[in-house]
């Protein structure tokens, strides 16, 4: 005749296992965004703002300005990039469109000289670089028709 060991679980270990399933099995509560540094009060760089487009036949000219508030935003920019996202006539509409660097401007210019091919929706925007690659938000977004450009034919969005 073979002996039988009676195992006992306390509730402690089973209310801890049951803990650990539940734990395992809970949904995530959704994608997580890249790492973000912490900030202090004032350590960020502000948007560009005022953002100005101004084509001539095919010559585009974007200025901007660029204000430092002591209190929300004191940093001082190094440079200035320049986006611009194209989509053609036949693209569909609502169809997203990426935007693409078309370069950097040193401080203190707050201009960017371009020319642009007819037949494409454009959009442009702005960001500022500060020390060790720090960067603000974006400007506003400007728009050009130069599907069939009359003047005016910029419009901020």
């Amino acid at each position: 005749m073979r002996l039988q060991k009676k195992i006992c679980f306390s509730p402690l270990l089973s209310m801890g296992i049951l803990f650990l399933a539940a734990l395992f099995i809970m949904p995530s509560c959704g994608k997580k965004g890249p790492p973000i540094p912490p900030v202090k009060d004032g350590n960020v760089l502000a948007a560009p703002n005022n953002l100005a487009v101004s084509l001539e036949d095919n010559q585009l000219t974007l200025t901007w300005s660029h204000t430092i508030d002591p209190k929300t935003a004191r940093l001082a920019p190094e440079a200035f990039e320049v986006f611009m996202a194209a989509k053609d006539v036949e693209a569909c509409e609502g169809c997203p469109f990426v935007f693409n660097s078309m370069g950097v401007i040193a401080m203190p210019d707050r201009v960017y000289y371009g020319s642009l091919a007819p037949g494409f929706h454009y959009y442009f925007r702005v960001q500022a670089i500060g020390k060790d690659e720090m960067r603000s938000g974006y400007s506003k977004t400007s728009y050009v028709d130069f599907t069939k450009c009359k003047k005016p034919c910029s419009q901020p969005i």
